[in-house]
């Protein structure tokens, strides 16, 4: 046997984010979504959506390299940019502005301590 699709573990996905190659149960596939055009991509959990379908883990973190790599557009065989911002609100990624994840809210553990990044003082 190839190996690639062994029988025993079932089917093997890749995410197009941080390109580790896992079980689809652990991913989310995103479908381009338009009238005509795809335009937006779209979650799909339910695995029901027509369409060429992509894999992606389901952090933030994956969804921001996905982005920057522009893996969407390549992996949904479509042209041109694709609004990306209803996977961010699926995944709980917040606003896709990369300003956004470094403002913390009033109150609230500062970035660096979440990211246990050690700031120097002076």
């Amino acid at each position: 046997m190839s190996g690639e699709h062994d029988e025993s573990r079932g089917p093997v996905r890749t995410c197009v984010g941080c390109r580790t190659r896992t079980s689809p149960t652990e991913l989310l596939r995103v479908v381009a979504d338009g009238d005509g055009v795809p335009s937006v991509v779209v979650p799909d959990p339910r695995r029901r959506r027509p369409g060429r379908g992509a894999w992606l883990h389901p952090d933030p973190a994956c969804l921001r390299l996905a982005e920057r790599r522009r893996a969407f557009p390549r992996a949904l065989r479509v042209r041109g940019a694709l609004d990306a911002s209803a996977v961010h609100e699926h995944i709980g990624a917040g606003r896709p502005q990369h300003a956004a994840h470094d403002r913390t809210d009033a109150g609230s553990v500062p970035r660096q301590a979440i990211d246990g990044k050690q700031v120097d003082p002076s």
